[in-house]
């Protein structure tokens, strides 16, 4: 049973979100103040946090950034009224792993709490590498050498999620998922559109391809020999 720690002030907020999460199969501890979540967050064995960024007594981005400091490696959704970009990036520049503006539909914060889970061991990594090709997590940046990749948002992501996995195979189904958040496999070439406008910035005329498309199965991003 995944331990979920929310962190939240607004008792009505954590209490919808306590029974979504209850109702699906979480273990949740609550902590309704800054100082309790901060106690909370050096000593509980959560397996993923949710931080509201505005609390009483010490702020949201203060827990994450002390927690951090204190080598506690728990991923941490933050949750917040302030939607700008430089409000998202500060965020995540706190040790955030992901940021959900206020209001939202529960089913996507679920969506991303489950995404959280499901990362590799390694997800504190804010610039990947494979091979000559690089992505900032933080400034969502991506070149290969020199060259600068003009990527959209959706192209990042799956960018992204291919690097953490380099050399394995993934399946469109895989992308579906853990990509677009899909629990089914639409009759669609949406993965293949994207796949290929992709592959056109990664791999350029003349370079060695990483981007390879495994017919029949799914796609390979894979370092040039």
């Amino acid at each position: 049973m995944p331990k979920v720690l929310l962190i939240e002030d607004h008792n009505e907020t954590a209490s919808q979100i306590m029974a979504e999460l209850v109702n699906r199969g979480f273990d949740v501890d609550w902590a309704a103040t800054g100082v309790e979540g901060l106690d909370k967050a050096r000593t509980c064995e959560a397996d993923v946090m949710i931080v509201d960024r505005l609390l009483p007594g010490i702020d949201g981005l203060t827990i994450i950034e002390v927690a951090r400091q204190e080598q506690v490696q728990t991923p941490v959704l933050v949750l917040s009224a302030l939607g700008a970009v430089d409000d998202r990036v500060r965020g995540l520049r706190a040790g955030g792993d992901d940021y959900l503006t206020k209001p939202f539909a529960i089913v996507e914060l679920i969506a991303r709490i489950e995404a959280l889970l499901r990362r590799p061991g390694d997800s504190r990594e804010t610039v990947l590498h494979v091979g000559p090709l690089e992505l900032d997590l933080l400034q969502r940046t991506a070149k290969r050498d020199k060259r600068t990749l003009e990527l959209l948002p959706r192209e990042c992501r799956l960018l992204e999620y291919m690097m953490r996995r380099e050399d394995q195979l993934l399946t469109r189904a895989m992308l579906f998922e853990e990509v677009w958040n899909y629990k089914f496999v639409p009759q669609s070439n949406l993965v293949d559109v994207h796949m290929g406008r992709l592959r056109r910035k990664v791999d350029a005329p003349g370079e060695p391809p990483m981007l390879l498309n495994i017919r029949g199965e799914g796609f390979i991003l894979r370092a040039p020999s």
